[in-house]
């Protein structure tokens, strides 16, 4: 970077983010077509500018210093109104943990306060960009009064495996703020109060991280958006101070997730791509296909079909690849089952109904304990056959999957059914439709 070579770290930031010229802009404070003019050749020279870029993508000291900046403590902080003014240049792990147990607490005591916050797709720009570009050398040790071991450790990883089979049989309302107590209760003291060797606060924040991301997983669920993201994004920081490249890849493609179920298909693409830069890092096939999966559906949504068969075709053949021996316990979800599901959603997001069909058909035979991915593939299937003017059909399988999403706490398998419902109407005079829809209205009511 002595060269003040800022084309050369865009185009490193769109490759391994999968961000947009706009979105990298949005993160350092520039236009887009400033942006676009710097990965053309254009050279930065300007103190102010290169101020902006290295708070924006969080340098450290020693990479500010190569720019001819001065180090962090020295800085002077951007003008007032500067897009990302309030950004600081690098963040301790002791930052991490502060803030993401300041969401617990605030989680667990403010709700109706979090509840307002609202989700925002550039509100995960900074996060996948500092996951690539911040460091994670910096020791992770404590010298508190209470001694934190490989038990706790362990104790962490149950009730999290207790947690995530609660959200797959029950919905994420059913444990979504037992959880946040956990957390708050039994998990900040560990971190704040702890004391432990790098090699132990390591592995302390990589399992904290995955729990965080299952109650970011619990209030994507119950539509809680903007606090799903805001757990996400302080899962995604606990991982990387963690060094842990396979859960990062797992968070990225969960925001992927989520910003394509709003409808922010192109922030789903960026992020998905940045899972996948960091599951090929991490060695992990099997995380790289699921990246691919959401890539897929994110083009689908957009109705970019070309993009998204080649990135299916791609996530078919690294699963037929992928060594399972060494997957990750919280990576157990993603098989063919639920390979088919996703095949099966974007074909009818793309309009093919009876590719969509097949698929979908083959996603139900599925493992049994995930009763919330069955309601979820009922409710397609049952929307394909509404799409392909089946009606009857339709009704008699949305009647299954209303026997499930009856048993859960999801907001989602509610609007699966809503959705389908809506379909339905224009056949409601048909006896089975009406049945149906009438029975949506009683068993579930005002439900999200």
């Amino acid at each position: 970077m002595r060269d003040r070579d800022i084309g050369t770290l865009f185009r490193l930031l769109a490759r391994h983010t999968g961000a947009s010229q706009t979105r990298i802009g949005a993160v350092v404070g520039l236009e887009q077509g400033y942006v676009s003019r710097v990965i053309a050749g254009r050279k930065v020279t300007s103190i102010d500018v290169l101020e902006r870029i290295a708070d924006g993508c969080g340098m450290p000291d020693e990479t500010r210093m190569s720019l001819g900046l001065a180090p962090r403590h020295q800085a002077r902080r951007l003008t007032p109104g500067s897009p990302r003014g309030d950004v600081p240049n690098d963040r301790s792990w002791r930052e991490d943990v502060r803030a993401a147990t300041q969401l617990w607490e605030g989680d667990v005591k403010r709700r109706d306060m979090l509840r307002q916050t609202v989700f925002s797709s550039a509100g995960y720009t900074l996060p996948a960009l500092r996951w690539f570009t911040a460091p994670t050398t910096q020791p992770v040790t404590q010298k508190g009064h209470r001694s934190v071991g490989q038990p706790d450790i362990d104790t962490i990883r149950e009730m999290t495996s207790a947690y995530r089979r609660l959200d797959n049989q029950h919905g994420g309302g059913h444990s979504r703020e037992t959880l946040a107590r956990y957390l708050n209760h039994e998990v900040t003291p560990l971190l704040t109060e702890g004391r432990y060797d790098s090699a132990t606060g390591r592995k302390l924040l990589a399992a904290v991280a995955e729990l965080t991301q299952l109650a970011g997983w619990q209030a994507y669920d119950t539509a809680e958006h903007g606090l799903a993201q805001r757990y996400l994004t302080h899962a995604l920081d606990l991982a990387r101070t963690a060094d842990d490249a396979g859960l990062g890849a797992e968070i990225l493609a969960a925001m992927s997730h989520q910003a394509t179920y709003l409808g922010h298909n192109a922030t789903g693409v960026d992020l998905a791509r940045a899972a996948r830069q960091t599951a090929q890092r991490a060695g992990l096939a099997v995380l790289t296909a699921e990246a691919l999966v959401m890539e897929a559906h994110a083009h689908a949504a957009a109705r970019d079909e070309r993009a998204c068969t080649t990135a299916l075709h791609q996530a078919e053949q690294t699963l037929d690849r992928a060594d399972r021996s060494s997957d990750p316990q919280w990576l157990g979800y993603f098989d063919e089952a639920y390979l088919s599901a996703k095949f099966g959603h974007c074909f009818h997001a793309l309009g093919h109904h009876q590719q969509a069909e097949r698929f979908t058909v083959r996603s139900l035979q599925m493992d049994e304990r995930y009763i919330r991915g069955k309601a979820f593939n009922l409710s397609l299937l049952a929307s394909i056959h509404a799409k392909r003017g089946e009606p009857d059909r339709a009704s008699a399988i949305g009647d299954k999957a209303l026997t499930l999403t009856s048993q859960l706490r999801s907001a989602r398998a509610v609007r699966y059914l809503r959705d389908l419902q809506t379909d339905l109407t224009v056949h409601r005079r048909r006896p089975a439709v009406r049945h149906f829809i009438n029975r949506v209205d009683v068993a579930l009511g005002q439900r999200r």
